[in-house]
């Protein structure tokens, strides 16, 4: 089956181009003719590759709008996301991660990868089956968003410490036992706390390796009172840095810790919406680039679900921090939110022959949008979810205008069952 539109406008190799043919044939491109002139149907707009959401855990979105209500420490932040955890089962999983991948494609998301670690019953004993991982891949299909499912091995409280409270339905109780019901696809180590330094090695060798990194300075203190040094240079001495690994946050760095994530060519992942929700610092994203890191964003926590407040976020957090403007061109900021390599997704991102057919198109007529340009700054420093009007992925409409209102209803009603 092929399918075709003529794209008004569209981000195609580094550049926008004006009336863009694509053919899109067995879910991938075949065809892309800028200048074309066809009877094929027309998507008004500006119309960007699929953007990739590498860092998620869906079941956060249900906190979104109360965690905020207080004071409090990414600590405290963690006892609230705790009590969600306890109260969730497969049906109410499937159902909340449903609504939030739906949320997530309305936004211009064609690919998540969602780090997953609530694996197993509250009491910490398995289900037959492994019926929440079942839940979130049934929930990404229906959705229409392609999945990456980093199945998370989480062990300890902290450096060690037995597990507390909801922490034991995470736990296989052992890096090879984690093995044993994860395979060898796709995974994650929640962070250097909650996996002890002599099981690490069950992770070198993984095509595709995601961890938590320095997200909090407690988390550096106690793993130098513990290892004595970084949590960086810790990753390293294991073996598991490199361009199969993607760190998440990587807020609080030393000097040598940047170096060593640049000279290995190890991915990194920031939240700037999350980390700037839960107080966690700005990161040095700019360097980590310049150092050979390949930069990529996520939503993690869902406090936000917009990919271009995402990549504004990266610059303009660097101007907080450095009181200078233009550290990201707007090339280089699509260049993050495209980058779905950092998920194991080589041939996604692209409006290109042979890639996937993904495509994200966004009003260039709103007000938020309207005079802007319609070039690849309306995108990174104009538009909002709000503006995506047509999303595409592997050739198929899954999201177009009026959808909006029955996510709603859905996120609505998911996240109002956990809470009563």
């Amino acid at each position: 089956m092929s399918t075709s539109y003529l794209l008004e406008r569209a981000w195609v190799g580094g550049r926008v181009e004006a009336d863009v043919l694509v053919e899109i044939a067995d879910g991938r491109f075949t065809r892309v003719e800028p200048g074309a002139t066809t009877d094929a149907a027309p998507l008004r707009g500006l119309t960007l590759p699929g953007l990739a959401n590498a860092h998620s855990h869906a079941f956060h979105r249900s906190l979104r709008g109360r965690t905020q209500r207080e004071r409090g420490t990414f600590w405290t932040w963690r006892d609230q996301m705790y009590a969600v955890a306890e109260r969730l089962d497969p049906d109410s999983y499937f159902r909340l991660a449903r609504a939030a991948y739906r949320e997530m494609v309305a936004a211009g998301f064609t690919s998540v990868g969602e780090f997953h670690y609530v694996h197993h019953r509250p009491d910490g004993s398995p289900y037959e089956t492994d019926a929440m991982r079942e839940a979130l891949t049934a929930a990404a299909g229906e959705a229409g968003i392609r999945l990456v499912l980093l199945d998370t091995c989480y062990l300890s409280s902290g450096f060690g410490a037995p597990l507390e409270g909801v922490q034991v339905r995470y736990s296989d109780g052992s890096a090879a036992a984690w093995a044993a019901r994860a395979g060898d696809g796709p995974a994650a180590i929640h962070s250097v706390r909650a996996v002890p330094r002599d099981q690490l090695h069950a992770f070198r060798g993984r095509r595709t390796l995601h961890v938590h990194l320095s997200e909090q300075v407690a988390e550096n203190e106690a793993c130098l009172a513990a290892y004595g040094v970084t949590p960086t240079r810790l990753l390293h001495d294991e073996g598991l840095l490199g361009p199969a690994t993607t760190v998440v946050h990587a807020t609080h760095l030393a000097d040598e810790d940047v170096e060593l994530l640049g000279s290995t060519g190890t991915n990194v992942c920031i939240t700037p919406t999350t980390e700037r929700d839960l107080a966690d610092g700005i990161g040095p994203a700019r360097r980590l680039r310049d150092s050979g890191c390949r930069v990529s964003i996520g939503t993690d926590s869902h406090a936000v679900v917009d990919p271009f407040e995402e990549l504004r976020g990266l610059e303009m957090d660097e101007r907080l921090a450095t009181q200078r403007r233009g550290h990201w061109t707007a090339g280089e900021l699509l260049d993050a939110g495209t980058a779905h390599d950092v998920l194991g997704l080589d041939d996604v991102g692209r409006i290109e022959v042979g890639a996937r057919g993904d495509l994200v198109t966004i009003d260039t007529t709103s007000p938020r949008t309207a005079g802007t340009g319609s070039d690849e700054h309306t995108a990174v420093f104009a538009a909002t979810a709000a503006d995506v009007r047509h999303v595409v992925v592997d050739g198929a409409t899954v999201y177009g205008e009026g959808d909006d209102e029955q996510i709603g209803r859905e996120l609505g009603e998911a996240i109002g069952a956990l809470w009563t």
